[in-house]
């Protein structure tokens, strides 16, 4: 990447490991109030990340029968993005709160998320169908054009649950502009 005006590269920041909010006004029916776990960013290959909050109501059996009577039966399914949305991701996260620092484990084998889950029962396994991805340069356009806002990902925010919950409480900790704009009406001419 360079600077127009003086021709300089810029330094390129990898946003691995960090979450992608939506902005208020981003109506894209794939992203509208979607949080996004980054998992890889490079500037040649582009970004990859899952969509941490859709819920498919759905655990791991229903979705495929071969998991039925594996210990991995009720690890719940997410829908993480629009590409290869018959794609299953499996991950397992943790908050090293000593360390004080988010631990990823992303696309990780069904044996290796076992192993996971006997060495640490606190850690958060889930399943997503599909992922978000980004070609080289896509997603620094889109946050140049205000689509998103990067954060870093903290403890508690991860272990919100409910949907829409997760992306208001992170993106009113932002500023309180968004704030006012994330607890807006979807159509206030209704009301």
């Amino acid at each position: 990447m360079t600077d127009p005006e003086n021709q300089e590269p810029l330094e390129f920041n990898s946003l691995a490991g960090s979450l992608l909010l939506a902005h208020p006004s981003l109506d894209d029916p794939n992203f509208c109030r979607s949080v996004v776990l980054i998992s890889a960013h490079s500037q040649d290959d582009g970004a990859l990340g899952v969509v941490i909050n859709r819920p498919m109501e759905q655990s791991l059996a229903q979705f495929d029968g071969g998991f039925s009577y594996s210990e991995l039966s009720e690890v719940p399914l997410y829908i993480g993005g629009p590409v290869a949305s018959r794609e299953l991701i499996l991950t397992a996260w943790q908050w090293r709160l000593e360390e004080g620092r988010f631990q990823l484990h992303f696309g990780v084998s069904p044996d290796r998320a076992k192993e996971l889950a006997l060495q640490n029962p606190d850690i958060d396994l889930r399943g997503f169908v599909g992922y978000a991805g980004w070609s080289s340069g896509q997603l620094e356009e889109e946050l140049e054009q205000g689509s998103w806002v990067v954060i870093p990902v903290n403890g508690g925010a991860m272990d919100i649950e409910d949907t829409e919950d997760l992306w208001r409480a992170l993106i009113g900790q932002v500023s309180p502009e968004l704030r006012l704009m994330a607890e807006a009406p979807d159509h206030p001419e209704l009301n």
